[in-house]
């Protein structure tokens, strides 16, 4: 596997929210300190993020969105078919490349060699060298707290940062709400 970053996603009662670092290390070496490695996809519908090469990432990505686009972002239909695509090609069999995606509905990783996972509680994942760290954090915090949703994603990353030499402490966080929570505000 490949040292890289920290990614997590939480899909919590009000609202679903995903995080990351912004470190970017090339062996032992830190290279950049400020990288976006979450985005919206499928106008704002869909959170992902990933871990890996970033170059690999970016064409995961761009597959990722073809599919959704085709169905239409139906979240489960397209992780199934993005799935058989990535195992089809031999070249896409290669990448180094992580990625978690997540609606309102569901949350999935979609690993290197085509996997795709749903994690076993359907509310917590996280990828990356510090995934192990923030998801015991998050787990932890969502356990014995009633935080709300992009606080635990913060504070569980602040706490992987802490630990992880790959992760750093210049989180970013993307959150996605209800409409009816939407229309409230």
């Amino acid at each position: 596997m490949f040292d890289a970053t920290t990614i997590l996603a939480y899909k919590g009662k009000n609202c679903s929210v995903i995080g990351g670092d912004g470190q970017v290390t090339l062996g032992n070496c830190i290279m950049k300190g400020n990288a976006t490695k979450i985005r919206t996809l499928y106008h704002g519908k869909i959170l992902s993020g990933f871990a890996g090469s970033t170059a690999d990432a970016f064409t995961l990505f761009d597959m990722f969105e073809r599919i959704l686009e085709n169905r239409k972002g139906d979240l489960m239909k397209s992780v199934i078919d993005f799935s058989k695509e990535w195992r089809k090609d031999k070249y896409l069999r290669r990448l180094e490349a992580m990625m978690i995606v997540l609606d309102r509905s569901h949350i999935f990783i979609l690993s290197g060699t085509g996997d795709v996972v749903e994690p076993e509680d359907g509310v917590i994942a996280a990828i990356g060298s510090g995934g192990n760290y923030a998801i015991s954090a998050a787990r932890a915090l969502y356990k014995f707290t009633s935080i709300e949703e992009e606080t635990l994603v913060k504070e569980s990353l602040q706490i992987a940062g802490n630990i992880c030499i790959y992760t750093n402490t210049n989180i970013k966080t993307l959150v996605l709400k209800d409409k009816t929570e939407e229309s409230k505000q």
